[in-house]
């Protein structure tokens, strides 16, 4: 199959909403393809590149921050509520230009519970935690407000920075053991790649309103702590069962073992032909170790 590439370039401005690890490393690599790149912020800082919206003090943009805007990326998760915080304040405004895409960052855990089995964009969502509850809720919202978007749900989200390594070395790392336990990931590089390629090729792609992006690994978080404990050269230690040391997790980490499933890249990187650059946890730490 021949791909007809839309290029992304200096006619392309993107406002990223809620610019964190994943908005931030979109916006960089955006900008390298010439692209204008403005990130919002909760309050006023330095970056020339920032604009501040902060829903909950009804802080919006201005005017001129929207001009020339072609493409949006959502990074914003659920206000108390479960409601979207960018649709409650600029849907009208949003609706009001002509956006060629608009892209919101989901989660994996709107899939809820598999024991372990794989969960594909098919699968008929069946979230477990509140918090998911209300992303599904967020993800509904988008889709019916008529504005031309593409959902992507991500599993746990690493890269430089911001990995198992950063634990280990602050001291604040517990090695826990549960049987048949797995959970995906995902290097932040390829969600910013996996995007990228999306768009670029998307006049010739069929167009996938729902989009799981992770890596070929699904595993253990034993294995991956293994595995960076080696690269350091320290040694591991002992692990501690999950059922003796549920009692001290918070509930948001104790919330972190309640699921079990494998997420499934099909769709991805076997339909739409996206290449993953990390296909795996030990050549995406590999990088990490190397960056940090």
């Amino acid at each position: 199959m021949k791909m007809h590439a839309s290029s992304l370039g200096n006619k392309n401005k993107f406002l990223i909403l809620g610019c964190g690890f994943s908005g931030s490393f979109f916006a960089k690599t955006i900008r390298q393809l010439g692209c204008t790149a403005l990130t919002s912020s909760r309050s006023e800082n330095k970056d020339p590149n920032s604009f501040v919206f902060n829903s909950e003090n009804s802080i919006v943009p201005n005017e001129k921050i929207f001009d020339g805007v072609t493409h949006i990326l959502s990074c914003i998760p659920p206000d108390k509520n479960g409601n979207d915080p960018v649709l409650v304040s600029l849907k009208n405004k949003l609706k009001s230009i002509p956006l060629e895409w608009v892209g919101y960052l989901s989660t994996t855990g709107v899939y809820g519970n598999t024991k372990g089995d794989w969960v594909f964009e098919t699968d008929q969502p069946n979230p477990f935690q509140e918090r998911s509850h209300k992303r599904l809720n967020c993800e509904k919202e988008w889709i019916e407000s008529g504005l031309p978007v593409q959902i992507f749900r991500l599993p746990g989200i690493y890269g430089p920075g911001r990995s198992t390594f950063e634990t280990i070395r602050n001291k604040k790392i517990r090695v826990i053991s549960k049987k048949n336990q797995i959970f995906s990931r995902i290097h932040v590089a390829d969600i910013t790649n996996a995007i990228i390629y999306l768009l670029q090729n998307k006049n010739s792609l069929k167009f996938h309103q729902i989009i799981n992006i992770a890596d070929d690994n699904p595993c253990s978080q034993i294995e991956v702590i293994q595995y960076c404990y080696d690269l350091l050269g320290l040694k591991m230690p002992k692990p501690i069962l999950f059922e003796d040391a549920k009692e001290k997790l918070s509930p948001i980490a104790k919330s972190f073992w309640m699921e079990n499933r494998k997420v499934s890249n099909k769709l991805l990187c076997e339909t739409l032909g996206y290449k993953l650059i990390y296909k795996n946890y030990k050549i995406g730490l590999k990088n990490c170790f190397l960056n940090s």
